[in-house]
C-alpha cells in the first residue's frame, strides 16, 4: 500500500502524536526527555519550512519536516522529526518522506539539506548515507555532542 504524504501543521494533533512517539524513542535510546533542541512549530510553515505526515489507510504512519537555516544560512534547511512508527517500519516509508522533503525544499529554493542524528540510530544513518547524504562539520545545538553525527546533501 502506498503512503499518502500530506502537508501538515507541526502543531496539529497527528504531528503531536508522532512527535511524542519519536521523543519517547529518543529518550529510550539516549536517556532523558528526547531531543531538547529548540523548535517552534511556525518554523515548519511555508515558505520557511514544511512538515509532512504519511498516512496508511487514514492512520498516521510517518513524519518529517524541514526548516530553513543551517551552517550556510537561508540556502540550507535542516531536516527534523523524521519518524516511522514501528508497526510501519522497513516498508520504504522513511525513504518516501525523505524524497518529499527533498522535492519540496528544492522547490522552495533550498540548495542543501542538513541534519543531525545520533549514533544510537544506525537505521537513520543508513537511510541518509544511502540517499546521498555525506558527513559535514558539526553544526547547531548538538555540534559539541560526541554521540551526534551531522550530514548534508546538495539538492
Amino acid at each position: 500500500m502506498a503512503l499518502d504524504i500530506t502537508v501538515a501543521s507541526y502543531g496539529g494533533d497527528d504531528a503531536k502524536l508522532l512527535t511524542a512517539e519519536v521523543q519517547a524513542e529518543y529518550g529510550r535510546r539516549y536517556g532523558g526527555d528526547g531531543d531538547i533542541s529548540p523548535i517552534e512549530p511556525a518554523q515548519f510553515d511555508a515558505p520557511d519550512g514544511r512538515f509532512v505526515i504519511g498516512y496508511l489507510d487514514g492512520e498516521p504512519a510517518a513524519s518529517g519536516g524541514w526548516r530553513r537555516g543551517g551552517p550556510r544560512g537561508t540556502t540550507d534547511a535542516e531536516i527534523k522529526r523524521m519518524y516511522v512508527r514501528p508497526q510501519f517500519a522497513r516498508q520504504g516509508h522513511a525513504r518516501a518522506v525523505l524524497a518529499e522533503l527533498e522535492r519540496s525544499a528544492r522547490e522552495a529554493g533550498i540548495t542543501r539539506l542538513v541534519l543531525e542524528t545520533g549514533l544510537a540510530q544506525p537505521e537513520a544513518i543508513a537511510l541518509y548515507t544511502s540517499s546521498g547524504y555525506e558527513a559535514i562539520e558539526p553544526f547547531g545545538f548538538y555540534a559539541a555532542y560526541d554521540d551526534s553525527a551531522h550530514y548534508g546533501k546538495i539538492l
